[in-house]
């Protein structure tokens, strides 16, 4: 489900995606009888930090638990900055949770000898509660019918978001939809006062500089259509390519000139600038529309990040993440509840409230701003792609959380840093940068 999307949308963007090459290919019984016997406490690892996920999880937690009182679910959360590194050597040793949150996309199949593929393990009555474009992400091959490997918790857009009082203080009397409208609009925002963009690493606490994939995946939006993804996988499309090297040089602009807050690298409190009117705008995702739309009210609208030299036309809308089962857990019966469970209505109205996007069938989003960017497809017709660092190797994203902030900072030079990822893409093993996907 992709909130007031209809199901031709959504077949549309399905259909986009296979032929771009980058595809391979009511309740649950059991989630609302409460049949259990005997109390069991299962355990859910996460990396969301306090983000509004966090609150859906420990929501939908609740609960579940008073529709099966011998359950009882321990929410964990764990530091971001090495998660994965974390939930791995739990998997190796088998002293980790029963459920866990993974990432989607390259990343499920990256750890999946440790997850529990859920074909017949969930109802397929169930199974087809979940927006099937969400879905195909977890599976091998990224082919649905291969069996889930994660039950989506949401759908999520990268997106920017503005302050409306703040554009019509600075005289910017519409949204950038390129690069040369956004300098112009950052001059007008300076010019009043106003840090135009602000970085940091508040948000997602996926590091100790801000998370550069959500811009990354603009720029490369900016430079290739969709179809061509996947040449950034298989090594088709060297990083070091002229269109990538000038998408980033345009970035950095943005700092050279003032655009953003002179500590892009170094800045901690992004999040409450914005949400004080100081900052005109920033890069974000779904996971704070929620503070945002509470700290601005009407004030703050989604806008796509123009990073691109013609008007954008593509907009990141992709189920990120999402909970799994651990193949080591001793209670199997309780994980398939719960996870059951998250594709209910009653699911579904707990992540809505959190302020997110339910991705069941059916189901709608009701904040205004998650709205306004399910209308960017759904009315504006912009094509749908997927999270750059979901449908990239690990080794590549890591590298670029090393090098890429600094980038925008000046501390590193564009030619540097690409060069850095394609030296990682072409250490990677030839199974990691084929043709397919794992």
């Amino acid at each position: 489900m992709r909130g007031l999307r209809t199901a031709a949308v959504a077949a549309t963007a399905a259909t986009a995606l296979l032929t771009s090459g980058l595809l391979a290919a009511g309740c649950g019984s059991s989630a609302t009888t409460g049949t259990t016997s005997g109390p069991v406490t299962i355990t859910i690892w996460h990396n969301y930090g306090t983000e509004q996920n966090a609150t859906a999880l420990n929501n939908l937690a609740k609960a579940f638990h008073k529709l099966h009182p011998n359950i009882t679910v321990k929410v964990v959360s764990q530091d971001a900055s090495n998660y994965f590194a974390q939930l791995q050597a739990a998997a190796i040793s088998k002293n980790g949770p029963d459920l866990g949150v993974m990432w989607t996309g390259l990343f499920t199949l990256q750890y999946k000898s440790y997850l529990v593929n859920l074909k017949g393990e969930i109802p397929a009555s169930d199974l087809a509660r979940v927006d099937p474009n969400a879905l195909k992400w977890t599976s091998n091959s990224f082919d649905p019918a291969n069996g889930p490997y994660v039950i989506p918790l949401e759908n999520q857009f990268y997106i920017g978001f503005y302050n409306k009082s703040d554009f019509t203080r600075a005289g910017v009397t519409s949204v950038p939809t390129d690069w040369s409208q956004l300098y112009a609009a950052c001059a007008k925002l300076k010019k009043a006062g106003f840090t135009p963009i602000v970085y940091g690493n508040g948000g997602q606490p996926l590091g100790a500089t801000f998370y550069p994939w959500y811009d990354m995946s603009y720029m490369m939006i900016g430079a290739y259509p969709v179809s061509a993804w996947r040449g950034l996988y298989s090594g088709q499309i060297p990083w070091t390519s002229g269109a990538i090297k000038a998408q980033l040089a345009n970035w950095t602009k943005l700092h050279s000139t003032g655009c953003t807050n002179s500590d892009v690298v170094t800045n901690t409190n992004n999040l409450g600038q914005f949400e004080s009117g100081k900052a005109a705008m920033m890069v974000d995702g779904t996971w704070d529309t929620q503070k945002f739309t509470s700290a601005l009210g009407d004030k703050v609208a989604a806008f796509v990040p123009p990073f691109s030299d013609s008007p954008i036309k593509g907009v990141v809308d992709f189920a990120g993440d999402g909970i799994s089962q651990m193949t080591y857990s001793q209670h199997p019966a309780q994980d398939a509840e719960f996870l059951e469970f998250m594709i209910t209505p009653a699911a579904a109205r707990i992540i809505n409230a959190a302020g997110l996007i339910p991705a069941i069938n059916g189901t709608s989003t009701s904040n205004p701003v998650n709205q306004q960017m399910l209308n960017f497809v759904s009315d504006q017709h912009m094509t749908v792609y997927p999270m750059l660092d979901n449908v990239v190797q690990g080794n590549i994203v890591s590298t670029g959380q090393k090098f890429l902030p600094s980038v925008l900072g000046g501390r590193v030079s564009v030619t540097s840093a690409l060069s850095a990822l394609q030296t990682t893409l072409n250490q990677l093993p030839a199974t990691q940068r084929g043709n397919t996907f794992p």
